[in-house]
């Protein structure tokens, strides 16, 4: 990809990743696989951080049920979005995502300021 080269700028210091992905491509199925590689596991992430989200367009048929991601994707936190059925509880996940991250970022923050003290 021609922009692989900002990606280092983008990764530092990251504490969340979202991946977005229209699961009727399988095109994205394979890539969502090289980000996950690539933001995650070399960055050394915990999958706690990360959130797939499988985005239905408008007037697609939208098989949630039967999307099943092979490992390691299958134990990262997926959701299905489709915004013209339910953006409202695409939000609440989204929210609860963010107030997730914002717990760890916050817990890490205390323990170095304890290390400092101490």
């Amino acid at each position: 990809s021609r922009f692989e080269t900002c990606w280092p700028a983008l990764m530092k210091d990251s504490h969340g990743v979202i991946i977005i992905f229209n699961p009727e491509l399988p095109s994205h199925l394979k890539e969502i696989e090289m980000w996950y590689s690539c933001f995650v596991q070399q960055q050394s992430l915990p999958d706690s951080q990360c959130l797939l989200v499988a985005h239905h367009k408008p007037g697609s048929a939208g098989d949630t049920e039967n999307l099943s991601l092979a490992y390691p994707l299958n134990k990262l936190k997926l959701i299905h979005s489709n915004l013209e059925e339910d953006p409202e509880d695409v939000r609440m996940e989204f929210m609860k995502y963010f107030k997730s991250i914002i717990t760890l970022i916050n817990e890490s923050r205390e323990r170095e300021e304890m290390s400092i003290i101490s």
